[in-house]
């Protein structure tokens, strides 16, 4: 039976209120449909602050996602999952004439409950992806950014200081897309243990030059602390608990193909922390069957490359167009589940004439497991003498998960997106036996 999703009051009163407004205000106030800000200008004070060097945010980003056809629980329910986010942008050399200086504070919370959990995936092993990514990394409030970014030589040199994630400026992406696979930095979706994304932080260092106007290349430090993913560490700026760093490396490259914009990336990281092999004990045999400890590996590392391409254009405005997108990772074998992820797509930006600012997105993801990984799982259940699916103890194996999202974002005004979205996953968490997932989401984005 089909149910109401648990939402607080809060949120719904903010759908609503937000879904019901009126955007024929004049410029920058309140609700005008042309204004970055929901809330207006404050009587030009906020553009005042602006050009001063002050710029604060105020962000929501909410979700629903509702199981309308197969996955692991065909009993059909909604779940909205969502986030605030405050921030504050500061302008050091405006404010404290500190040359090409800048701070940037952000605190977000995430509430709600995600539709993938216990009605898309088998709960036993869980999933890859998640039809709402705004949902994880807890429930809770986080302190996201608190860094201080120098530039030196005419901003030729980019050094960046304090605590953020690693997706913030490695193998970076859009986040459009409901579906987990096609938002935000991929390689921390395939290795959460050791490469924490939005909204989590950590002490790290980022240095980056710039080699012309279009090519860049960087090097990153970040701390690799698990305990920073507990929801009672949101605020935690000490360093106990730090196994070691991760240290990404990555060239960009931003060329204009016949004027069109487009951005290349290629990267690796390598982790100097311990990692559990997924097969093997310290003697090399199976350590599902001998029962001693999996034997720990002295690194982790792994690829990624990257691309967005604009190739299409209206002659009237450049930024309506067709692009094209794709994403691949490739992981450690001997200590990662995923061994690799290949990710495309297409959006077209200003479908209509009339909705110039509306977009439309399409994406295919191919998420892949390990063959070692596989085997344990498999060696396990043989330990257990376990060979029927339906058995409570039986640890499903997982294989490979497909992933689509077709989403129509709808421009309501210049601070508010609406973007509805139909998502199919093949082999849920890539599990077999978990029928193919139809899954109805929506996607709310508003800045106030």
């Amino acid at each position: 039976m089909f149910q109401l999703p648990n939402i607080r009051s809060s949120s719904i009163a903010l759908a609503t209120l937000l879904c019901g407004l009126s955007s024929t205000s004049g410029a920058h106030e309140m609700f005008a449909s042309d204004s970055p800000w929901m809330l207006g200008d404050w009587n030009g004070t906020r553009s005042e602050l602006l050009e001063k060097g002050y710029d604060f945010t105020f962000g929501y980003t909410g979700e629903m996602g509702s199981n309308l056809h197969g996955g692991y629980d065909h009993d059909r329910t909604a779940r909205y999952s969502d986030q605030f986010t405050f921030g504050s942008h500061l302008d050091l050399e405006k404010i404290l004439g500190w040359h090409d200086s800048e701070f940037q504070l952000t605190i977000t919370e995430r509430h709600g409950q995600n539709i993938s959990n216990d009605r898309i995936n088998d709960p036993r092993v869980g999933g890859f992806t998640s039809a709402q990514e705004v949902w994880g990394r807890g429930e809770t409030w986080r302190l996201t950014q608190l860094w201080i970014k120098q530039k030196y030589f005419d901003g030729a040199l980019d050094v960046k200081f304090g605590r953020f994630g690693e997706g913030e400026d490695f193998n970076s992406f859009p986040c459009d897309f409901q579906n987990l696979a096609f938002c935000g930095s991929q390689v921390g979706n395939w290795v959460g243990g050791i490469w924490y994304n939005w909204p989590v932080s950590q002490w790290a260092l980022r240095v980056r030059y710039n080699l012309n106007d279009s090519l860049y290349a960087q090097v990153g430090v970040f701390e690799q602390n698990p305990s920073n993913l507990e929801s009672g560490n949101g605020f935690k700026l000490s360093g106990s608990g730090t196994q070691g760093a991760v240290m990404p490396i990555e060239l960009v490259w931003s060329p204009r193909v016949h004027g069109l914009k487009g951005e290349y990336r290629a990267g690796y990281y390598y982790s100097n922390a311990k990692a559990q092999d997924v097969l093997k004990d310290s003697n090399g045999q199976p350590a599902a069957l001998s029962g001693q400890a999996y034997r720990s590996s002295s690194s982790k590392h792994g690829f990624w490359l990257g691309a967005q391409q604009q190739v299409t254009s209206l002659a009237s405005d450049q930024s309506r167009g067709l692009n094209l997108f794709a994403n691949a990772t490739m992981h450690d074998k001997k200590t990662n589940a995923i061994d690799n992820y290949v990710q495309a797509g297409v959006v077209y930006k200003g479908p209509f004439d009339a909705r110039a600012k509306d977009d439309i997105g399409f994406a295919l993801a191919r998420v892949h497991v390990n063959p070692g990984y596989r085997k344990n799982a498999r060696l396990i259940n043989q330990a257990a003498g376990l060979d029927d699916y339906d058995n409570p103890g039986y640890l499903p194996v997982q294989d490979t998960e497909y992933s689509a999202e077709l989403y129509y974002g709808i421009h309501l005004a210049d601070w508010l997106t609406v973007r509805p979205n139909l998502q199919y996953i093949r082999h849920p968490g890539g599990v077999s036996q978990v029928d193919a997932a139809l899954i109805g989401g929506l996607k709310i984005q508003s800045s106030f």
